[in-house]
């Protein structure tokens, strides 16, 4: 472990983005510094969370540490003391501000598009559809999407794809029958 006499060096190193010497100050310093959180908060989560946050402004500014006006400690003691500080405060205010709700309040029915369940079977479908619309020609597939996903009309999607009005209506036509039976193999309701 570093002794005091060690902590200037690794804060130059670290401000040169030294990875080894940013680990070294952490555990030299990280003991003394999460009692320092935890003095001011009350609670260890909350100065764990503190004491990474201090230690990402560490490893970010790191090249401003003036050891003509601080400590290393003093300065590592002094950032992790204010964001200590502005956690509380933020608390603080987020304790005022929050509204005791009632019974009636907690009876909000559950979005069931975002149960595990639901997500995972919209996602199967999805690589079926995807599967499905694989399996069709390139011509039955673009002649699908302009129909479906811009609404084009037969007579549009004709012109787009320059070909016969008969054509583009069999594209889709088949596309659609294609498609429809094999969702309906996979399982899934059309």
């Amino acid at each position: 472990m570093p002794v005091a006499e060690d902590l200037p060096e690794l804060l130059s190193r670290v401000a040169l983005r030294d990875r080894i010497a940013f680990e070294r100050l952490y555990r030299a310093t990280c003991a003394h510094l999460l009692g320092v959180a935890f003095r001011i908060l009350n609670n260890r989560d909350r100065a764990e969370e503190v004491l990474q946050e201090a230690f990402m402004n560490v490893w970010n500014s790191a090249g401003g540490y003036n050891p003509g006006v601080a400590t290393p400690m003093t300065w590592l003691i002094n950032i992790v003391r204010n964001k200590a500080i502005d956690t509380l405060r933020a608390g603080k205010s987020e304790r005022a501000s929050t509204v005791a709700l009632d019974d009636e309040g907690m009876d909000v029915p559950g979005d069931s598009a975002l149960e595990p369940q639901q997500l995972l079977d919209d996602s199967l479908t999805k690589v079926r559809i995807e599967r499905c619309m694989s399996e069709l020609n390139s011509a039955q597939r673009q002649a699908l999407a302009l129909a479906y996903y811009r609404g084009m009309v037969h007579t549009d999607i004709a012109a787009a794809l320059n070909a016969p009005l008969g054509t583009a209506k069999a594209w889709v036509r088949r596309g659609l029958d294609k498609l429809k039976a094999c969702l309906e193999a996979a399982g899934v309701a059309a």
